[in-house]
């Protein structure tokens, strides 16, 4: 595949992009290398080699979700160093930059 000034000039449009003369020549050299890579994997002799789907036979053990109890806002809040009837306080770490 060639890659040429059309192809860079498409997939800027597609992507949103623009590019200057210096930056599409680079991003050219780049996609030529990644596409020269690719085209690479083809000399491979894949005769009889199974596509992967997972990279080993182990499955994941999932345990079943159980709805279990949980603790009242009044008990949560009761060990808060600081909190109102409904949320715990906490310092402020946002500066505001005009102060």
């Amino acid at each position: 595949m060639e890659v040429n000034d059309a192809l860079i000039e498409k997939l800027a449009h597609l992507a949103r992009l623009e590019f200057n003369d210096a930056e599409k020549e680079e991003i050219k050299h780049d996609l030529q290398r990644m596409i020269s890579f690719v085209e690479k994997l083809n000399e491979l002799n894949l005769e009889g080699v199974e596509p992967l789907v997972h990279m080993s036979d182990e499955v994941n053990v999932l345990r079943e979700d159980e709805i279990k109890g949980s603790i009242s806002r009044e008990e949560g809040l009761k060990n808060a160093p600081s909190h109102d009837e409904q949320f715990f306080k906490v310092p402020k770490v946002i500066k505001n930059p005009k102060s």
